[in-house]
């Protein structure tokens, strides 16, 4: 499954959590309608996540490939993980001027 993300954001929760929320855009090459990934973890170590559409819905059998997919496919789930913290630390080192 040829997967692309064209977008990825991640924020920190503050005190007593300290943890992180992203999220991930992603399109799936066949598939109607792209998808966004909701992520949590408490002090950056297992993560949960949440497979929805983006914008419309969209078939169930496809979403239900890239949930298996997700859950099953180890470097898949990582380079999701991987591409919030990209965004994190690219955002640590060079901030939006105010």
């Amino acid at each position: 499954m040829n997967i692309t993300i064209r977008n990825a954001q991640l924020e920190q929760v503050p005190e007593p959590d300290k943890g992180y929320i992203g999220k991930v855009e992603l399109v799936v090459e066949g598939h109607a309608e792209p998808y966004e990934v909701t992520l949590f973890t408490k002090r950056g170590k297992e993560w949960d996540y949440s497979l929805h559409f983006l914008n419309e819905p969209g078939k169930e059998e496809e979403i239900l490939a890239l949930e298996t997919l997700i859950s099953e496919d180890d470097d898949t789930f990582d380079r999701i993980i991987d591409a919030v913290w990209d965004f994190y630390e690219a955002n640590e080192e060079n901030p939006a001027s105010e």
